[in-house]
């Protein structure tokens, strides 16, 4: 193989290229969980999630292929096993359960903002720590997508509270009953 001769260390490829196989394994299996909620949702909301989780899997799926193809541009090989993504992913499996849609909304929101506080710290690594200033961008392009995608998920859920005005309904206080 011949050298790779683009201004950065094999030690600094070799850290970019750990932190992309981590961005990776969390896209993965932020996925699989999407695409298992779009399958499996049910209830009056059925609709709307299953075509915002489609749009969601459709734009995971070309992050994937962008997050590997980063990896073979610096020199590496991506992670490509489930036991791989397994190992090297911060998003955790739910095995065995079928929640109701808002708490599939619910779980969708904590691993995209797991992965948003991944990507941060990744952003930061590879600028500061491996001068790699384009992996750098790239992350963060990724990391403003998460963002777009968990707002639109909190806003479903925070929009079931909502009153047709747009407001916030009062927190009801007990109203002192009298004898």
């Amino acid at each position: 193989m011949r050298k790779l001769n683009i201004g950065l260390s094999e030690e600094q490829r070799a850290g970019v290229i750990e932190l992309l196989n981590h961005d990776l394994s969390d896209a993965y299996l932020l996925l699989i969980k999407t695409k298992k909620y779009h399958w499996d949702v049910v209830g009056p909301q059925f609709r709307s999630l299953h075509q915002l989780w489609e749009e969601h899997y459709q734009a995971l799926t070309e992050n994937i292929d962008a997050l590997a193809e980063r990896v073979r541009a610096l020199g590496g090989y991506p992670i490509g096993t489930a036991e791989g993504f397994l190992k090297y992913a911060s998003i955790k499996e739910h095995i065995g359960d079928l929640p109701l849609a808002t708490e599939m909304v619910s779980r969708l929101v904590d691993d995209h903002e797991l992965v948003i506080r991944n990507l941060r710290k990744h952003v930061e690594q590879c600028a500061e720590e491996f001068h790699d200033d384009g992996t750098a961008d790239f992350l963060t392009g990724l990391m403003e997508q998460h963002e777009q995608m968990a707002w639109m998920l909190r806003s479903f859920i925070e929009g079931e509270s909502i009153s047709p005005d747009g407001k916030q309904p009062k927190a009801q206080t007990p109203t002192a009953s009298h004898a």
